[in-house]
C-alpha cells in the first residue's frame, strides 16, 4: 500500500516504519493512525518481514505527541473514542507477533512516549527527551501512557512524570528502565538494525511465542502465568522449526527456520 505519514523499507527480513511528518515533529494526527493501523497489518503479515523499526523522519523527533489541533474541539465522547482507537492500535504493535523496536530520535512525548512504550523494547539517541505532559494541556494520557509507564518504570516513578509533566532526557530514562539502550545518534539506525538481525535469525514462531509468553503473564499469578509458559513450550515442540532448530544444532549447522 501506499502512504502519505509512513515510509516503509523492507529488507533482509527488517522492515523500518518511518512516521513522515517532520514539518510538525510527527504529530500522531487521524491520517497517520489509520495508516499506521494498515501498515501494522501488512507487516505482521508478510512472512518475508521478522522484525521491524519504529522511528520519526528528521533529527528532531521520533514523534511529539497527538495533533494538538485536533484535539483543541473534541468533545467527550468523541475524546473517548480517540484515546480507544489509540489504544487498540498500540495494543496492536505490543500483540504483533514480532519484534517492533522503537528508534527514538528526537522527542518522544505524548502519544509518542505511548508508542515507544508498545513497543517490544527501546533504544533512544543520547538526544532523545521523553515524557507524558499532557497535565499541561488539562488531559492524561489516553493511548495507554497511565498503564503502560507504571509497569516499566514503576508506581512512584510513573506518577512522578505523569504529574509533573516533566521530560526526561535519555540518559534519564535508561536509568528509569524507560528505554533500554542509549547510543550516539549516528549510531542509533545501525545498533537498532543489528539487534532487529540477531532476533530475525531466530525462529519466527519460538520468537511470537517467546513475547506472547511475556506480555500475557505479566500481570497474572505466576502459578497461571507458568501453565501458560508450559503450554507455549508445547506447541513450539510441535513445530517444524523446532525439528529444524534441534537437528541443525545436533548437526552443527545453521538452521533454515520456516515459520512453521
Amino acid at each position: 500500500m501506499a502512504y502519505e505519514t509512513l515510509l516503509i523499507e523492507i529488507e533482509n527480513h527488517i522492515a523500518i516504519l518511518t512516521l513522515n511528518r517532520p514539518k510538525v515533529l510527527n504529530a500522531l494526527n487521524d491520517q497517520l493512525f489509520r495508516e499506521l493501523d494498515a501498515a501494522l497489518d501488512e507487516l505482521r503479515d508478510s512472512h518475508e518481514v521478522r522484525a521491524i523499526l519504529i522511528t520519526g523522519a528528521g533529527e528532531k523527533a521520533f514523534a511529539s505527541g497527538a495533533d494538538i489541533q485536533e484535539l483543541a474541539s473534541v468533545t467527550a465522547t468523541e475524546g473517548q473514542q480517540l484515546a480507544l482507537r489509540g489504544q487498540r492500535v498500540f495494543t496492536k504493535i505490543e500483540s504483533l507477533g514480532k519484534p517492533v523496536i522503537a528508534c527514538i530520535n528526537g522527542f518522544a512525548l505524548g502519544g509518542g512516549c505511548e508508542l515507544a512504550m508498545a513497543c517490544t523494547f527501546r533504544i533512544a539517541s543520547e538526544s532523545a527527551h521523553l515524557g507524558q505532559p499532557e497535565v499541561k494541556l488539562g488531559l492524561i494520557p489516553g493511548y495507554g501512557g497511565t498503564q503502560r509507564l507504571p509497569r516499566l518504570i514503576g508506581h512512584g516513578a510513573a506518577l512522578r512524570l505523569l504529574l509533573t509533566g516533566e521530560m526526561v532526557t535519555a540518559a534519564g530514562a535508561l536509568s528509569l528502565g524507560l528505554v533500554e539502550e542509549v547510543v550516539p545518534p549516528g549510531e542509533l539506525m545501525p545498533r537498532a538494525r543489528q539487534l532487529a538481525e540477531t532476533i530475525a535469525a531466530m525462529a519466527p514462531l519460538a520468537v511470537a511465542h517467546t513475547i506472547a509468553a511475556v506480555n500475557q503473564g505479566a500481570d497474572q499469578p505466576l502459578d497461571r502465568a507458568l501453565a501458560q509458559e508450559a503450554a507455549r513450550f508445547g506447541l513450539c515442540c510441535a513445530t517444524a522449526d523446532k525439528a529444524e532448530g534441534t537437528a541443525a544444532f545436533l548437526a552443527k549447522r545453521q538452521p533454515a527456520w520456516s515459520g512453521k
